[in-house]
């Protein structure tokens, strides 16, 4: 059995500016997963950059409000959602309440650096 606590998982920051926690990834922690699986946090006010992933991604919103950018197209998010961002496309978040904006994020196959393109 592997548990691990969120609060257990050093922060940093990633490179589209949002604060992450990264949970379960196959290349840290021996695990025989396709996907890495992080929390991630952006303070109020605050956007991440323009960037895109070779894979496909999936956000659940936990916490906060916002609004979500994929290829030039925005609506808003909030508490509950699950967002889809397909591989290739540029993406950002704006948090846009009072909170911080927390939400699982789901990179499959797992997350890559070579696979990031910071587009800002």
């Amino acid at each position: 059995m592997f548990i691990r606590r969120i609060d257990d998982c050093p922060e940093f920051v990633a490179g589209d500016n949002t604060r992450l926690r990264e949970v379960f990834h196959p290349d840290k922690d021996g695990l025989d997963l396709r996907y890495s699986f992080a929390v991630a946090r952006v303070a109020p006010g605050k956007t991440t950059l323009l960037h895109r992933l070779v894979h496909s991604e999936v956000y659940h919103l936990l916490a906060g409000s916002g609004e979500m950018e994929i290829d030039g197209e925005r609506e808003p998010v909030s508490t509950g959602d699950v967002i889809y961002v397909p591989p290739g496309a540029a993406q950002r978040i704006v948090n846009t309440g009072a909170e911080d904006l927390t939400f699982v994020c789901i990179v499959d196959p797992a997350w890559r650096e070579a696979d990031e393109e910071i587009l800002e």
